[in-house]
């Protein structure tokens, strides 16, 4: 059931991934602390951790995307793992269960 690398695909979907790490920061501004959210009150209580993570996290899925443009499946399956730990690291900090 595996799929055959593609580094043209996997190329692809870097790029889209490093788009979307820019996104969603507006979404925590001032007021978003309110009303039915997923977030832990830390997002708004600790804002220079949250930011530290949210840029580490962008920082590792940049990396992933320079890799995934090299077609080197080893250095795109390290870039892989440092960018899903960066993710996992915000959401097990900021995210509630």
């Amino acid at each position: 059931g595996r799929v055959p690398f593609d580094a043209k695909v996997a190329a692809e979907s870097a790029a889209i991934a490093e788009t979307m790490s820019k996104l969603p920061w507006e979404a925590f501004g001032p007021g978003t602390d309110r009303g039915d959210t997923r977030a832990e009150p830390a997002v708004w209580t600790e804002q220079a951790k949250f930011k530290a993570a949210s840029e580490k996290m962008m920082g590792e899925v940049a990396k992933l995307n320079a890799a995934a443009k090299t077609g080197n499946l080893d250095q795109i399956k390290a870039a892989f793992g440092a960018a899903g730990a960066s993710c996992k690291a915000c959401h097990d900090d900021f995210r509630k269960n």
